[in-house]
């Protein structure tokens, strides 16, 4: 590898292209050097849009490209299997976009291809959701704020797919997206830096509107993820969480993550509207109401994503969020959630 280090982007869609390329294009020494993205049109105006010189139309050239040091990966999830274990393979890093994979069996693929490249570095692009807050919840549960945690609530309900009459989204579609439900796994994963691992899980879900015209087609086609889901849950140590996700939620109350311990209070709202704005209310015994918390610049954390992932390719650091071995916990969350609401039943982590 030469001191410069170069990219190929597979997939550029909207995250790749506001957070990954401008994040990638700030760090020295390193060189975007090649997207493939979905079409031929959409491949040539990112190019020409940012400066990338070599384009391809199919993903595996890029991966095998001897041009090629690392490869992120922008698609939507049915290729991140594919993509991921072909690059690293061909020894090439790897950082794909969230979720990890469709499903947990997918994951351990994943994972099993990055022990096998262990001198090669594997990231996941983590949660955006906390992590503005991040280190100062950190030093609250550290410190103990809550006393022991009893419940924790995660709410993702809005009216992202409440008109009936939009076309069929590529989230609705479990070929392409996999097993999460909305934003299951973006508020799970990012509740999961606070709370112990969970043990046990009970759901429901609902699809109320079967199917969804395709775009640019008179066809319809069947909706195959929830839109509403409900689940139960039983955290390590005891304590008990409750989960509301829904895309049919007119006027629904938003996005949130609330810790309710025995001394203490935690509730962090995102606002997806005001471009993930971060809310943090606390309140403990003897205090009248929750207190929003206002923070100097300096206990804030932001979006370090592209300059954590060359960091670890160039050993100066390792992988916190996330490796491929911290996703493949949050995909269990998502596959024992799949499993109990399709089969009626509570099912056990362990037993994944």
């Amino acid at each position: 590898m030469s001191d410069t280090l170069k990219i190929g982007l597979i997939g550029a869609g909207h995250n790749t292209c506001q957070k990954h390329i401008p994040g990638f294009q700030a760090i020295s020494g390193v060189t975007l050097q090649a997207v493939c993205n979905s079409r031929e049109e959409s491949t040539r105006n990112v190019a020409k849009r940012f400066g990338i010189p070599d384009q391809y139309a199919d993903w595996k050239d890029v991966v095998h490209s001897s041009d090629i040091d690392a490869i992120v990966i922008g698609t939507w999830p049915n290729l991140h299997c594919e993509v991921a274990c072909a690059a690293l393979a061909a020894g090439k890093h790897v950082l794909t976009e969230a979720r990890m994979a469709r499903n947990l069996d997918e994951a351990r693929r994943m994972l099993e291809a990055s022990r096998q490249h262990a001198d090669l570095t594997s990231m996941v692009v983590p949660s955006p959701f906390g992590l503005k807050f991040g280190p100062y919840m950190d030093s609250l549960i550290e410190r103990r704020f809550l006393g022991d945690l009893r419940e924790v609530v995660v709410i993702g309900a809005d009216d992202t797919h409440w008109d009936f009459s939009q076309h069929l989204h590529p989230r609705q579609d479990r070929e392409l997206s996999g097993n999460n439900v909305l934003h299951l796994g973006i508020l799970h994963e990012t509740l999961s830096r606070w709370v112990p691992a969970t043990k046990r899980v009970m759901a429901q879900a609902k699809i109320f509107e079967t199917e969804r015209s395709l775009e640019n087609s008179p066809e319809m086609a069947k909706v195959t993820v929830p839109d509403s889901l409900h689940v139960m849950s039983e955290l390590e140590g005891g304590a008990r969480g409750i989960y509301h996700l829904s895309g049919i939620s007119l006027f629904g109350p938003g996005h949130h993550i609330h810790l309710y311990g025995t001394e203490g209070t935690i509730k962090l709202r995102f606002d997806l509207k005001s471009g993930l704005k971060e809310t943090l209310l606390c309140g403990r015994i003897g205090e009248e109401s929750l207190i929003p918390l206002e923070l100097s610049a300096e206990k804030l954390g932001s979006w370090q994503v592209e300059a954590d992932f060359i960091a670890a390719i160039r050993g100066e650091k390792p992988v916190t969020l996330n490796n491929f071995e911290t996703a493949l916990d949050y995909m269990k969350f998502t596959e024992a959630v799949y499993q109990s609401y399709t089969q009626g039943v509570a099912v056990e982590l362990a037993s994944l």
